[in-house]
């Protein structure tokens, strides 16, 4: 009787080594990176075997775990119940995410509006240089971008691809499977172009030096902060990149995957992916128009 059919709508997992599995490598690829900068455990600064180990390790169980939790959907394990649990459980990781970027938002607010506060600051020590280069913003010595070059043109490559991946989901509803590939390929093409003139940006900046220079060199934050912020953000692009390049190979696999009926997977790949445009529309005005 312990293997009978379940008489409830609720699944419940089998023993999975994969949050294990997971949690080990996550904790070699971060102290990896710790290594890689700084050494640690008699490894020297710039040892960067152990950072991509954690991360081998760390995408077989990405693997491991989504392939799993497919093939429970594909048995029918995913009842309406279920799927509402999973439903439920999207909407508050991208409510963790929104937090996530409102504590780097509010970080740049603050830097920002109160920086003419910074002159009333007493002098002490070192701190006074600093005080004074923050107290305008964005801070001497800092060059800044053209928003309507390089961040305007990621930003129609985002929309656009907003459109693409909705058109995607509309065509997987509608049953039209070449549709939906068609649409999903575009979105994964946008992505990638999007990550790489973000990578050309990143190395205009680093290459002439517009945040970090000897004219900047108290003002170090306004690069780290749009470092930090731009950086999450482009992070966030290349894994909703790898998420919606799993639902399109799901689609060539067969037809039983992501149907008119059962594709949550899919939704929540585009759930996720129009959040990181609304997300880059705020960094985009803010960033580079407003305070850039």
């Amino acid at each position: 009787m312990a293997h009978a059919k379940p008489q409830h709508d609720y699944h419940l997992v089998d023993p999975s080594p994969w949050p294990l599995v997971t949690s080990m490598t996550t904790v070699v690829m971060l102290t990896g990176a710790v290594i890689w900068m700084k050494g640690m455990f008699g490894l020297p600064e710039g040892t960067k075997w152990v950072f991509f180990v954690g991360l081998a390790g760390l995408l077989y169980g990405m693997f491991g775990w989504w392939r799993d939790v497919i093939k429970e959907g594909q048995k029918g394990d995913h009842t309406p119940v279920v799927q509402l649990g999973l439903r439920y459980g999207m909407i508050m990781f991208i409510a963790s995410e929104v937090m996530l970027f409102a504590s780097i938002f509010w970080m740049f607010f603050e830097m920002t509006i109160f920086a003419e506060a910074r002159t009333l600051i007493p002098e002490y020590g070192n701190w006074a240089d600093t005080a004074a280069a923050w107290s305008t913003w964005p801070p001497k010595g800092v060059e800044l971008l053209d928003p309507w070059s390089l961040p305007l043109l990621n930003t129609v490559i985002l929309l656009l691809s907003g459109t693409t991946v909705t058109w995607a989901h509309h065509a997987i509803i509608k049953g039209d499977r070449q549709a939906a590939k068609l649409g999903l390929w575009l979105t994964v093409g946008l992505g990638v172009i999007f990550s790489g003139v973000q990578a050309y940006e990143y190395y205009h900046i680093l290459h002439a030096g517009m945040f970090f220079n000897d004219a900047a060199i108290n003002s170090g934050l306004y690069g780290s902060l749009f470092f930090l912020a731009t950086g999450f953000h482009g992070f966030h692009v290349l894994i909703g990149t790898i998420f919606l390049a799993v639902c399109l190979l799901r689609l060539y696999l067969g037809e039983n995957h992501l149907t008119p009926q059962k594709h949550f997977g899919f939704e929540a790949a585009a759930w996720y992916w129009h959040f990181v445009d609304v997300v880059w529309l705020f960094l985009f005005a803010f960033l580079y128009v407003v305070y850039g």
